[in-house]
């Protein structure tokens, strides 16, 4: 009509989510970023205990994929790997608890006694991995079967690398939760590397995805730098499992950008692969994203970013200046009386 003035509309939000919603993706996105840098500041300066283990380009898919459970105390459960750290912010870890597991201070959810993301909550919702490859898959089937037994409508969701769909128990707790029809979803990293090792020289098949085929159980592969596309991929995934149908299995196809812990120089990595992924990093794509389709501001997620940094900044200050634990404290939690077994352990030393 003549002089009528034409309003461009922002796309509708995919998979149900509202712009809050898109905003918290974003900030657990660059959460997780932000308190890795700092924890490789740390890192070198010898205040992290044992291996630092960086998800540098694969933040989208931990974050994106945690994101589609439903949180809270005694929802659904979820296990992370080494590389899934914004799963757990996602579920309710603080980074003050990161910082304090990672330095292994007292005050750590493991009181010192581990390091990195092997710690859990079972009331958030989030159980630590063992260090064995592929073992929590069969962990995790039997967590989701005493859902189903117990008739809750509860759903697990748990990570297995590359290099893990190599190994026993991964394949052994596949096929068990597929008999089972147990509520799992099951989130395959295809990163490119196990260590140092190619996909192309520990399997076959050509995806992740093809594997669980082979047990009779639903699989998709999604570009695992794509957040809206792995949130909404396993959401359905969760949904299903949610209805009683079973296992579901998501694959990503990702990339990891750096060593296999901080301490890899990644000279097996060819550095064009390197800077091809960098050009495709998941927080970068999903902040343009966000900005192009109008469905976020570039100012909404500059202070978003600004209120990151200050919390990781006041998350350190309030724990690297903290004890490691005291060395009498080793034995509690390791026998039932600590001061007896220390007595009965000196007699048998002194002979």
């Amino acid at each position: 009509m003549p002089g009528s003035t034409s309003v461009s509309k922002s796309p509708p939000i995919p998979a149900g989510l509202s712009r809050d919603q898109l905003l918290e993706i974003y900030r657990f996105l660059r959460l997780t970023r932000v308190l890795e840098e700092r924890l490789t500041a740390l890192y070198k300066q010898s205040k992290v205990i044992g291996g630092l283990f960086r998800s540098l380009g694969q933040e989208g898919e931990s974050v994106a994929s945690a994101y589609a459970l439903e949180r809270g105390r005694h929802r659904d459960f979820l296990s992370p790997l080494i590389r899934n750290l914004g799963s757990l912010l996602v579920m309710g870890a603080r980074p003050v608890q990161i910082l304090r597991q990672y330095m292994a201070k007292d005050q750590s959810p493991t009181r010192g006694r581990e390091l990195n993301v092997h710690f859990g909550d079972l009331e958030l919702g989030y159980l630590g991995q063992i260090s064995h490859l592929g073992d929590m898959v069969p962990v995790m089937a039997g967590v989701t079967l005493t859902f189903k037994m117990r008739r809750e409508p509860r759903v697990g969701l748990v990570y297995i690398g590359d290099g893990a769909t190599s190994t026993g128990a991964f394949h052994e707790g596949l096929n068990f939760a597929a008999v089972q029809r147990c509520p799992l979803v099951v989130i395959g990293e295809y990163n490119g590397y196990a260590y140092s090792t190619t996909p192309d020289r520990q399997f076959a098949v050509t995806n992740l995805a093809d594997k669980a085929k082979g047990y009779g159980i639903p699989a998709v592969t999604v570009d695992g730098n794509d957040v809206l596309a792995v949130y909404e991929a396993t959401k359905y995934a969760v949904d299903r499992a949610r209805m009683g149908k079973g296992v579901h299995f998501v694959e990503v196809k990702t990339f990891r950008r750096k060593g296999h812990a901080e301490h890899d120089d990644q000279h097996y990595v060819p550095k064009e692969d390197l800077e091809r992924w960098a050009k495709n990093d998941p927080i970068d794509r999903y902040r343009r994203q966000l900005v192009e389709t109008g469905w976020a501001e570039a100012r909404d997620l500059e202070d978003i970013d600004g209120d990151v940094r200050d919390e990781i900044d006041q998350a350190t200050d309030a724990c690297v200046g903290e004890p490691l634990p005291p060395p009498e404290s080793a034995l509690a939690g390791v026998y039932a009386h600590p001061a007896a077994a220390e007595r009965l352990w000196f007699r048998s030393a002194s002979g």
